[in-house]
């Protein structure tokens, strides 16, 4: 646990060298986009556009690898319950049923349903990897003047770069503080049985959380002490001007968006069916 859980990777990528104003742009094209379409086609694309940008952003997967088991585990979950408590779901949805599985009681799997269940995995596929590569990209400070750029108040702007500025930080923290807990003997490994290691987890994050409650006081009274939120507006350091690759990625990033209304307003609705 070398590297942060969660946070900007430094790259000699080519989405590093963007403004974050056009990353966060496509992320929000990227997002909104994959809400309003339920196209499976739209959805491959935006898939294949992922794997494209993490391609030439050269973040490793390990570098991301605790997050992605997480979200991998979460979509398994998610395909699970779908297909336990809402089985016909997808007949209902495209008004047919081709039988592939005969399964015990409800239980069947049908065409429909697994092409259903297809689009949910392809929504994760098509969203997170962007927002993904969008925090790893973007340095904090960064980020915080892409959101006062686009509309954003710059207090909330500045308390989302400061939550992933600690981000490293608290994890730091906690591994410190669970290495001092495991010389003492309150060892968290898989040695010891699992009420033993929730027991000696909780003693690691109690000084955890009283410390990132001390960070909190400290960060806050000296931001009020400089005069921080008194003015109406503020400059930034971390500020690039906007070159013709970031334009070039909000036009496309528009078109992105633009192509999830059309498919909705000339198709037959927000879903595809191709079993009619």
């Amino acid at each position: 646990m070398s590297s942060p859980l969660l946070g900007y990777v430094p790259r000699q990528g080519w989405l590093h060298t963007l403004t974050g104003v056009s990353k966060l742009v496509l992320v929000l094209a990227l997002v909104v986009g994959a809400m309003i379409s339920f196209d499976a086609r739209y959805l491959l694309g935006l898939a294949l556009l992922s794997v494209v940008l993490w391609a030439v952003s050269r973040v490793r997967l390990r570098d991301l690898a605790v997050v992605l088991w997480l979200i991998a585990i979460f979509m398994v979950l998610n395909n699970l319950l779908i297909f336990l408590f809402a089985p016909g779901y997808g007949e209902q949805l495209f008004g047919s049923r081709t039988l592939l599985v005969d399964g015990p009681w409800r239980w069947d799997l049908t065409a429909q349903q697994l092409f259903y269940q297809l689009v949910v995995t392809l929504k994760y596929f098509a969203v997170l990897p962007g927002v993904l590569l969008f925090i790893t990209t973007t340095r904090p400070p960064e980020f915080a003047s892409s959101l006062n750029r686009i509309g954003v108040p710059y207090r909330a702007a500045y308390a989302v770069s400061l939550a992933l500025r600690y981000i490293p930080d608290v994890q730091r923290d906690f591994r410190t503080i669970s290495q001092a807990q495991q010389a003492r003997g309150l060892d968290v490994s898989r040695k010891v049985g699992l009420g033993t290691r929730i027991r000696n987890l909780t003693s690691t994050l109690m000084p955890l959380l009283l410390g990132a409650f001390d960070r909190i006081e400290s960060v806050a009274a000296a931001m009020e002490l400089r005069g921080f939120g008194r003015g109406k507006g503020r400059t930034w350091f971390d500020q690039r001007p906007l070159r013709t690759r970031d334009v070039v990625v909000m036009v496309g990033a528009a078109l992105l968006l633009a192509t999830s209304v059309a498919l909705v307003v000339l198709g037959a609705g927000r879903w595809w069916n191709p079993f009619a």
